[in-house]
């Protein structure tokens, strides 16, 4: 479905303050997937509410939220799930990974995470802040990694 509403347009080639209302524009769409598209990914995710679906480079994502986790997937047009990707925060963890975290960066707290689920691999990848730093860490395989860290200032 597409909505457009016109503004009033007022332009004045003599006036150098003149003001210009451009039109309001609403846009909103539903991606309609296959059967093989939505058996799969009921398959892969039942319990979840459906936020919708995006077609992007002739596969589809689908975003919906599962056990309180915002999740981004993407399906191929035959159903096969390429990733899917759950955001959320310290509770979402494991108490074993957030252990592991919390024994290498005591001084630091969990401010958010992203689990990434790509090709039979199950990645970690923690947000972590104190005062003077923002830190990236990857958890993967029962190993620890520090990827990215910045000073604060």
């Amino acid at each position: 479905m597409l909505f457009v509403s016109m503004s009033t347009i007022q332009l004045s080639a003599q006036d150098k303050n003149s003001m210009t209302t451009l039109p309001t524009v609403i846009v909103t769409s539903e991606t309609i997937v296959n059967k093989e598209i939505d058996k799969a990914f009921k398959k892969a995710f039942p319990n979840v509410q459906l936020l919708g679906w995006e077609e992007v480079e002739k596969m589809y994502l689908v975003k919906f939220i599962e056990n309180d986790m915002k999740h981004h997937a993407l399906f191929t047009k035959k159903g096969y799930l390429k990733y899917d990707i759950g955001y959320g925060n310290e509770k979402d963890l494991s108490d074993y990974i957030r252990r592991e975290v919390q024994k290498s960066y005591d001084e630091y707290n969990i401010a958010s995470v992203a689990n990434v689920k790509e090709a039979g691999r199950d990645i970690w990848v923690i947000r972590l802040e104190n005062q003077k730093h923002l830190v990236w860490v990857r958890y993967e395989n029962n190993e620890l990694e520090e990827t990215e860290k910045y000073d604060k200032n």
